[in-house]
């Protein structure tokens, strides 16, 4: 008789607006998600919406220790208005070998510190956000995108003239360029292509690839 896997808990330490995005996204894809902050008011916040919420100083390797926190999957650091505090939680984490740990810096300086303590899962949000944005706005083409890493996005780009009723096989962006079409967007449908199919016009083309052979994608559609 098989069994069900154990569904893997989060938790969310810092609960501003950032925090709370994530700890409401984590809810809502059916997570088991922990609420804490210091701040009390903020824990009251969400504690209809979180699975629990706790107030709790986590600069306290004790007072973490008896929350229970060892037994947490994936713990994402997100407070937010004292630096100091994120790098001593972390530190702490690290040292109660929590398996999974996700940091939010709040600048170069804090990203360099988290670095040298072990954490490797750091987020800018405003700034991967301002990038983000920047990058949609500024071209022709862009629709939206998500970067990957910081060498590799998944970009959404509209179909151009030069490669409209054209087969993926015979674009061949793969050998040509070093990206993939993983999907289109057709009206109001998503679709896994196949080689032989044609790109539409209005069609959106879901591609993966390095931002260099994406800006090259750019230059191609509008050479």
């Amino acid at each position: 008789m098989s069994t069900m896997a154990r569904k893997k808990t989060f938790a969310v330490i810092g609960l501003g607006r950032f925090g709370t995005s994530v700890l409401n996204e984590l809810i809502e894809l059916d997570n088991e998600v922990l609420a804490i902050d210091i701040n009390d008011e903020r824990v009251n916040e969400v504690s209809n919406i979180a699975s629990h919420s706790i107030i709790c100083d986590t600069t306290d390797e004790d007072a973490l220790v008896n929350i229970g926190i060892k037994n947490i999957d994936h713990v994402v650091v997100a407070i937010g208005d004292n630096v100091q505090a994120s790098i001593l939680t972390s530190l702490i984490l690290k040292e109660l070998n929590v398996e999974e740990i996700t940091v939010k810096a709040q600048n170069d300086y804090h990203e360099r510190v988290l670095k040298k303590i072990g954490i490797t899962d750091i987020i800018h949000p405003e700034q991967d956000m301002g990038k983000r944005i920047a990058r949609r706005i500024s071209s022709r083409f862009i629709s939206d995108t998500l970067e990957l890493s910081k060498k590799y996005s998944l970009v959404e780009l509209k179909a151009t003239d030069k490669i409209i009723n054209k087969k993926l096989i015979e674009l061949n962006l793969r050998n040509k360029l070093g990206i993939n079409i993983v999907a289109l967007k057709r009206n109001d449908d998503i679709l896994i292509p196949e080689a032989d199919d044609y790109i539409k016009e209005n069609d959106i083309i879901i591609i993966v690839g390095s931002n260099f052979s994406i800006e090259k994608f750019e230059k191609y559609l509008i050479s």
